[in-house]
């Protein structure tokens, strides 16, 4: 397997890619890492910690980043040597099984879709990040951010990819499929969730209804499917709160000597439950309906999170998920 990697996305790019790289050469000598990006800034960084670079990452070299502030279409059209562009054109070229990056989520999107090409009777690929549950089995939840607005066909595509990616790649017999609403009852919603809901139940899945976004961590349902608008706002109001939760419960354990000493015997269930709670322990997104298998990492990843995205790469990729998907697809005759 060869795992392109984005070198030069992210807010703490390179050194995350660079570290994260190496941490996933040194488990996986049956993968072999290429770090597509700046050469003169990642090879300091490869001889920075120490020892010889495994013989099973390389760099590939791109002069030119895609940075946050970059409108994504512009970017991607003309900056051709771009670390993502490059990326994404070695996985349409076959040069890798898969591409990760950390970078611009507009702009990734883009490349998706101009470079890495759409797969066939899918019109807008989808965002799939892991929702942590309470459970501990979590919920896929799409379109969390690669599309601002969405037709109700769209939706209708996301929930038939998520259920087989849970199906495929995460061993889900029977996927229960949700979409995220307001309320329970069938009429609830805007008029794209009313206009989804009589789709959804026509779908080859097992459609659990609507879900309200307070139910989803109870483990509701195994896929959730949203547009990218409230899926984004969804998914960052899981991580603020996640992260005010921890803030509140460091003040107060730090208040006296004993609020201290409890902290003290409770540090492992903490640390558990941080874990349980921290995307950095869940690797990245698959963008779902391309023709190639891309994984999205979170903005602020650290090495920890690339390395993670790099091991569910592998899984995806073990697993066909691509041609499963794609599969599945022309075999239901589904393109809406």
């Amino acid at each position: 397997m060869r795992i392109a990697i984005d070198a030069m996305g992210g807010d703490n790019a390179p050194e995350c890619n660079v570290e994260g790289a190496l941490a996933a050469a040194a488990e996986w000598k049956d993968t072999h890492i290429v770090l597509v990006g700046d050469e003169s800034k990642i090879q300091p960084l490869l001889s920075k910690h120490g020892g010889q670079v495994p013989s099973n990452l390389s760099v590939h070299h791109a002069g030119e980043v895609i940075g946050p502030e970059d409108e994504p279409v512009k970017a991607v059209r003309r900056k051709k040597d771009a670390s993502m562009v490059v990326a994404g054109r070695m996985l349409k070229e076959k040069e890798a099984d898969a591409m990760i990056s950390a970078g611009n989520t507009g702009a990734l999107m883009t490349t998706g879709l101009l470079v890495v090409g759409r797969m066939e009777g899918i019109e807008r690929p989808a965002l799939a990040p892991m929702i942590p549950t309470l459970d501990g089995s979590g919920v896929l939840a799409l379109d969390l951010g690669a599309n601002m607005d969405a037709k109700p066909e769209h939706l209708a595509q996301y929930a038939l990819m998520g259920s087989l990616y849970r199906q495929k790649v995460m061993g889900v017999e029977r996927p229960r499929v949700g979409l995220l609403n307001v309320g329970t009852e069938p009429g609830k919603g805007n008029e794209l969730t009313k206009h989804t809901f009589p789709l959804l139940e026509q779908m080859p899945i097992h459609f659990v209804g609507n879900v309200e976004s307070r139910d989803i961590m109870n483990g509701t349902c195994d896929v959730l499917v949203c547009d990218g608008f409230a899926g984004n706002i969804l998914l960052k109001s899981i991580e603020g709160t996640a992260g005010a939760m921890f803030k509140l419960l460091k003040e107060q354990f730090s208040q006296n000597f004993k609020s201290k000493l409890g902290a003290a015997m409770l540090m492992p269930q903490l640390r558990g439950l941080k874990d349980k709670l921290d995307y950095k322990e869940h690797g990245g997104a698959p963008l779902l309906g391309l023709s190639g298998l891309v994984v999205k990492s979170h903005g602020s990843a650290d090495g920890n999170a690339i390395k993670n995205s790099v091991r569910q790469a592998r899984i995806a990729i073990q697993s066909q998920l691509v041609e499963s998907i794609s599969n599945e697809i022309s075999g239901k005759r589904v393109t809406l």
